[in-house]
Parts: structure tokens; sequence; C-alpha cells
């Protein structure tokens, strides 16, 4: 299966490459061969592009006979929310959104994504109500962080 993934990777790397804008984020392949491939984009991702990508994929796995007897199927997405982020450029493109983030030691911070680098995140805690509200600043580093996910507040 890892050399059908980077065969994958590799076909899908070329189609983005045309749009500069998106790009990879993860690629799954289920026993039934079944391939999902997760695309995002800077500014996210449309319909249009994900339906392109997807039909240029399977036209060359279909043209190139990755699976011999066509015995697969192929979904091109975007991330969905439940989706934790995965890479440096998804943090970047969530910047001042409201993140729950996992450390490896199992703590959680929840609150918003204020500030990224190439080896940190920050994020806003706002703890208390009314006149007792204080913001705690987190800096966490990349390499401390098991997940985050972002959270939809209301």
């Amino acid at each position: 299966m890892e050399a059908v993934i980077q065969k994958v990777e590799k076909e899908i790397q070329e189609i983005l490459a045309g749009n500069p804008e998106h790009f990879l984020v993860r690629i799954k392949i289920k026993p039934t061969n079944n391939i999902k491939v997760f695309i995002d984009g800077d500014k996210g991702v449309g319909i249009d592009d994900l339906v392109k990508y997807n039909r240029a994929l399977y036209k060359i796995m279909e043209e190139t006979a990755l699976f011999p007897d066509g015995d697969f199927s192929l979904e091109v997405s975007s991330p969905g929310l439940g989706e934790p982020l995965e890479m440096h450029r998804q943090y970047v493109k969530n910047i001042n959104r409201y993140v729950e983030v996992v450390k490896n030691d199992g703590a959680k911070v929840e609150g918003l994504l204020s500030g990224v680098s190439d080896t940190d995140v920050t994020v806003e805690e706002t703890k208390g109500k009314g006149k007792k509200t204080e913001t705690v600043k987190h800096i966490i580093s990349l390499q401390d962080i098991k997940s985050t996910q972002i959270q939809i507040k209301f």
C-alpha cells in the first residue's frame, strides 16, 4: 500500500502544481481500495476545484492501471471540521479561530488561535465571566501537540 500512496501522492502533487494555493494534506487507502485524498487551500478549496482534481487523478489512475482490475474508488475532498489540523499551513489558515489543542501529555487548551510561528502556536484562553474575565496566552511548541481541532463557537 505504501507504494500506491507514494504513486498517488506524486500524481496529485503534479496536478496541484498548477494552483500553489492548494496543497495535499493526507492520503488514506482502505483495504477495499477506497482512496481518500484530502486537499486544503490557504483560502479554502472550492467544490469545483475538488471535482477537477478528482477527475484528473481518476483518469491518471485508470491510464496507469494502478489497480489492474479497475477495482478502486476515489474520493477527493477537503478535510472537514472534524479532522485535526495536520500541517503548518493549516494552522496559519486558521488563525483567529477557536481551537482545542491536546498536548502529548494529555493536557487540553481551548481558546483562540492567535499566532503561529515555525516552532509554536499561541492560543488565548479566556477564563472567568463578567468583570472577572482574564485572558491567558499559551505558547505551545508544535512538537508538544498531539492534535488540534477547530471548535465551532456560537
